[in-house]
């Protein structure tokens, strides 16, 4: 019972932490957002051989707790793997920033122009298993 009083507790306090920052997110320029795409893209190049080597370390845990070939191929992190996480994050960046863009805009006929706006999603949590991946891929979208 105390690992999922843990959890829950874990889960709290991340959601909270995840909602403040998202505040702070919401408000920030397309510029600070592909900077800070392009930022986690060039750490994970730099970071590379230790990023692997903790993979080593998940892989033979993996192994250990016989989780399943397939879930096992899914958490495996190759070079080319980083590489793709490296470019799904630059080619995010290119993308125009859809945050702030009035779409459908129609006048009623009191006169009133009533439109749509795109704004931040806000926080999402996402589960997903063995695939290291969806990190970057969910930080980036």
């Amino acid at each position: 019972m105390s690992d999922s009083k843990d959890i829950n507790i874990y889960m709290d306090s991340l959601g909270a932490s995840s909602k403040k920052a998202s505040t702070i997110l919401a408000q920030a320029s397309a510029e600070q957002k592909n900077d800070a795409l392009l930022s986690i893209a060039k750490q994970l190049d730099i970071k590379r051989q230790d990023i692997l080597k903790e993979n080593v370390k998940d892989l033979e845990e993996a192994k250990k707790k016989q989780i399943g070939e397939a879930l096992i191929d899914r958490l495996e992190l190759t070079e080319e793997r980083i590489d793709s996480m490296i470019s799904g994050l630059k080619v995010v960046s290119e993308l125009p920033d859809p945050v702030g863009e009035i779409t459908k805009l129609k006048p009623t006929p009191s006169g009133i122009d009533v439109s749509q706006m795109r704004v931040p999603l806000g926080v999402v949590g996402i589960i997903y298993e063995s695939r290291p991946n969806v990190t970057a891929d969910a930080a980036a979208l």
